[in-house]
């Protein structure tokens, strides 16, 4: 068997964000996309959930040497779980994947929503268009659920500790998005 992989969902599409060069376009089927709001930070978790039938696309790289601490760092908050089945991707040889999730006992779907950050959905569309063209990015949006949070504009002193810097074309269907999902953005 390979090394291990992870199936990333968000920031991790973006290949910018991380240093797993070995990485190939994916779509894992049984799981869905969804902002969670926990205590543990004051801004919202994209997170994924099983839903029957769902499909979401994503990127899986290779984890040199299984060595998960810098990930699993990065992903604090995040539970790792392995993909037993769905998964398809444009490897040329076995892989073994793992996703992270935030797990609903770290959650407070009833309480506050806490706000999305834009510099961090920035990064995600970003990765999505890279990888799978705007049409991806269109995909991003609605396989995800949760848009009711607020969306909080801290483009222009990011908050997201990877955030990029995005063309004005990636910035515009971001922005197209929002108003299409009738996100209510407040300036951070």
């Amino acid at each position: 068997m390979s090394e291990p992989f992870f199936f990333g969902y968000g920031s991790l599409v973006n290949r910018r964000t991380h240093v797993y060069a070995e990485a190939y376009a994916a779509r894992v089927t049984g799981w869905r996309r969804v902002w969670r709001h926990t205590h543990l930070r004051d801004t919202a978790y994209l997170s994924v959930e099983l839903v029957p039938g769902a499909e979401i696309e994503g990127l899986i790289a290779a984890v040199p040497g299984g060595d998960w601490r810098a990930l699993d760092e990065r992903e604090t908050g995040y539970d790792r779980h392995p993909l037993v089945e769905g998964l398809a991707h444009a490897a040329t040889r076995p892989v073994a994947a793992q996703i992270y999730a935030v797990p609903l006992h770290r959650t407070d779907e009833a309480g506050q929503r806490q706000p999305i950050l834009l510099s961090y959905l920035d990064v995600v569309v970003q990765g999505f268009v890279t990888e799978f063209g705007e049409a991806g990015a269109e995909r991003f949006f609605e396989t995800t659920r949760g848009w009711e949070a607020p969306i909080l504009d801290d483009r222009d002193r990011p908050r997201y500790p990877r955030a990029q810097r995005l063309t004005a074309r990636e910035r515009g269907l971001v922005d197209a998005a929002l108003r299409n999902l009738g996100s209510r953005v407040v300036r951070g």
